[in-house]
């Protein structure tokens, strides 16, 4: 299978420079606003600029259905997607409320639930099927599912104002998707990528564990990443993925959650390693594998705050210091402008 978009690496040594004295003759000691620095710097990367700007940020949920979630490997019924959908949709769920505090567009994407929503606004149906199949008994998705879902996540990109995506997601049992793709992808044991998701217990997470082997197992011949996408992972995470390597293709900032967005984005990043330098990964997830992945990919988190409820929550979280980032490289005023004496 696959999936081509041009993604462009963003080295430019001659444009770092200049942002980087621009910071320097800030009215501040050298390096004192840390890793608000470097942020900036790469905001001016991804958009090739030295004045960069943030606007109609985009949080995008992604949901869909696991087969997999019928071999008990979660502590909530499948049920509890469609019904956190219309949760999102209605306005209370955290992250609804964490995305009108900080003036996020909020959209759902219907990649793959096992329900008929009524249309209305602020809903996407991009609907593949109606959840992935069981990863446990062969593969979760044909390889035709899994390019269909990819392009309309690109497509879904596509059609979205702003020049920021903020990544969220839902689906009871994409904790597993997620930790089948980790194992696969970075090579990690399986064991130290299993963690207990909504919340399971010990007897749980050994259920779970053993559910998860017998996955890898039934699809131990996929080993390109689209191949391991098609037969791990879930339709939000194959939706997911296409809108993440649009979004790279569009040089947007990508702003990741946690375990299931990075997940994603990993993919995306197998198939086009220039993508990780679009994403700013907005904290650690108490998912135990999360860490670990984060480590494995080289990147470092903004936050770490305990938190294990995805939807887009850290993410929108981390909004508000990506912003000051970008502002101030933009309104500080320099030692000259501002007629204070630089150090001797």
């Amino acid at each position: 299978m696959t999936f081509h978009l041009d993604i462009a690496d963003l080295h430019d040594t001659a444009l770092v420079r200049r942002v980087q004295h621009r910071l320097d003759r800030k009215t501040k000691p050298l390096g004192s606003l840390g890793r608000l620095e470097s942020l900036a710097l790469q905001l001016a990367l991804v958009q090739g600029r030295e004045d960069p700007q943030l606007h109609a940020p985009q949080l995008v949920v992604f949901a869909a259905d696991h087969g997999i979630a019928a071999q008990g490997v979660s502590a909530y019924p499948s049920d509890v997607t469609w019904q956190m959908v219309e949760n999102f949709l209605a306005g209370g769920a955290a992250v609804s409320v964490l995305a009108r505090q900080n003036h996020l567009a909020l959209t759902v994407v219907d990649c793959g639930v096992r329900h008929d929503f009524a249309p209305r606004e602020g809903l996407i149906n991009a609907k593949v099927a109606a959840g992935s199949a069981d990863a446990s008994q062969g593969p979760a998705m044909s390889a035709a599912q899994c390019e269909q879902a990819m392009a309309q996540g690109a497509a879904v990109l596509r059609d979205l104002p702003g020049n920021v995506l903020l990544l969220g997601e839902m689906g009871i049992g994409n904790t597993s998707a997620a930790s089948l793709l980790m194992c696969r992808l970075a090579g990690v044991p399986l064991a130290d990528c299993v963690g207990r998701g909504t919340g399971l217990d010990d007897a749980g997470v050994a259920r779970k564990l053993a559910v998860l082997q017998r996955a890898l197992q039934a699809n131990e011949a996929a080993v390109a990443p689209l191949d391991v996408l098609a037969s791990l992972g879930g339709l939000e995470i194959a939706t997911m993925t296409g809108a993440v390597l649009q979004a790279a293709a569009q040089r947007r900032l990508i702003v990741v959650d946690g375990f299931i967005t990075t997940a994603a984005v990993a993919v995306a990043a197998a198939v086009a390693p220039p993508v990780l330098q679009r994403c700013v990964f907005a904290h650690a997830s108490a998912e135990s594998g999360h860490a670990r992945w984060l480590a494995r990919l080289g990147v470092q988190p903004l936050l770490d705050l305990g938190l294990r409820l995805g939807e887009g929550s850290g993410a929108a979280l981390a909004w508000p210091i990506i912003d000051a980032a970008c502002r101030l490289l933009a309104e500080m005023a320099s030692f000259e402008s501002a007629g204070v004496s630089d150090a001797s």
